[in-house]
């Protein structure tokens, strides 16, 4: 039990929809605690959240602030000047934030695991969780996307086993204090934050120093200044490559195959562990196992489980997942947003027999495009064709420095075909009268294009 909380508190939760928010709140739900929350808007994940005996506000209001409310827990997109957490504050509130308040839960799981890096962090807790399930070690599970297998990105266990995705946007995950910790890569992004890459590495490696001297860090040998993480920790560390033999877990004889599936063995100290059948597509996703198949070992999982596990799975919503096929027009959609992930997300496509790649990509946030604006301009190698729809603002507002316009034409210098269409209706329309039998169409970004998909296979 929580011992953050009485058995009377009331837990409201200002931004409860989020994909993590949601799965902490009907956590405390789930043991006997009285919770409330709003969003901002009526979502599937709302709805869930009412069914099963939470109350959603929808709107921001003062008033929603009512006087049996004892704590309020606020996520990284509420800041100061919100209606209800100025009142929090008026009230003299016990404020947290949604990161403090996973630590706390994490801590009292004596075989947790967090999953980090700028990439692949949803995929990546997702394998680790379907290892645990396939031992049946009963994990509670808070994963950033909805995993099939539990219908849901939320499962709430009876065991000492944890898994949960780290976020490092606002330093989030140093309030984590885990068994296993994993960092999947290093790169820059969230600079509106960060400011600099090496700020990114000393935050990296704050993280790592936080997991326990019997704990281990699982990391990515591939990083290019892996000591800057690595050195002085007390924990044990082991690495994990594709590409370097000295690495403590590597993997050997790599099939693709022609559906985009993987065959690989895997080596543990130069010794062979196990062979995966994994029915993801991508080298980035082969590293991703290797990384959830490192931390499954620490916890004492035996390979049979490793194999059973990620035999099982086959993604999460928004990571190259098949949406359907009109007309023999395959539609795929992924949630990649950096130019890592989009060049990993159209490496994966490359495997699937097909003929043109259409990619539609929606950039995510201004900041983001304008930091990055070289990299996503050189990103789309792997793609015939390329469609550019207007950027999803998120938190943001426009200042007039940056456009999908301007990154289209930063495409074509590259010798790629680009076009700049922006509405999605007439993104549809450009779509269905120039894709062919044999095609693959992508919908690429982390915003709301995953609806162009969806309409084109109405």
């Amino acid at each position: 039990m929580t011992t953050i909380f009485k058995d009377s508190d009331h837990i409201y939760f200002i931004g409860i929809g989020g994909i993590s928010m949601s799965g902490l709140a009907e956590i405390l739900a789930s043991r006997g605690f009285k919770v409330s929350g709003t969003d901002i808007r009526e979502t599937p994940v709302t709805n869930h959240l009412q069914s099963v005996g939470i109350h959603i506000n929808i709107g921001h209001n003062a008033e929603n602030i009512t006087d049996d409310i004892t704590h309020v827990v606020f996520t990284a997109a509420i800041h100061d000047g919100n209606p209800e957490l100025e009142v929090a504050k008026a009230k003299n509130l016990h404020i947290m934030d949604r990161a403090q308040l996973l630590g706390e839960i994490m801590g009292e799981h004596s075989n947790s695991v967090a999953v980090s890096g700028t990439h692949g962090k949803t995929t990546t807790t997702s394998m680790v969780s379907e290892i645990l399930l396939a031992a049946e070690k009963d994990p509670t599970i808070t994963v950033g996307g909805i995993l099939p297998t539990i219908g849901s990105n939320l499962k709430i266990g009876k065991s000492p086993y944890f898994v949960a995705e780290a976020c490092e946007y606002y330093n989030s995950f140093l309030r984590l204090n885990p068994l296993v910790g994993v960092i999947l890569n290093v790169e820059s992004d969230h600079l509106d934050f960060f400011g600099s890459l090496e700020n990114i590495y000393r935050s990296f490696h704050d993280f790592a120093k936080r997991i326990p001297e019997n704990g281990v860090l699982v990391i990515n040998k591939d990083i290019e200044y892996l000591s800057k993480i690595s050195e002085g920790l007390l924990c044990n560390v082991e690495t994990f490559s594709l590409t370097e033999d000295d690495a403590t877990w590597t993997v050997k004889n790599i099939i693709h195959h022609d559906d985009g599936k993987n065959t690989f063995d895997v080596y543990y100290n130069n010794k062979i562990k196990a062979t995966i059948d994994l029915n993801v597509p991508g080298d980035h996703n082969i590293s991703n196992a290797l990384a959830a198949i490192a931390s499954a070992s620490f916890l004492g999982i035996s390979p049979e489980d490793w194999a059973k596990g990620l035999g099982h799975f086959n993604g999460t919503n928004r990571r190259f997942q098949r949406k359907g096929e009109k007309d023999g027009i395959l539609v795929i959609d992924d949630y990649a947003h950096h130019p890592t992930e989009i060049r990993a997300t159209l490496a994966a496509a490359k495997k699937v027999k097909h003929n043109t790649t259409w990619c539609v990509f929606q950039p995510h946030t201004y900041s983001r495009t304008k930091f990055l604006f070289e990299e996503f301009g050189d990103a789309f190698y792997d793609a015939d064709e390329i469609i550019i729809a207007d950027i999803y603002a998120a938190r943001e507002s426009d200042d007039g420095t940056v456009s999908a316009a301007q990154l289209a034409q930063r495409i074509e210098k590259t010798g790629k075909s680009a076009h700049y269409v922006g509405n999605f209706d007439e993104i549809l329309s450009y779509l269905q009268d120039h894709c062919h039998q044999g095609d693959l169409l992508l919908t690429v970004g982390a915003g709301d294009v995953y609806k162009i998909g969806e309409l084109f296979l109405v």
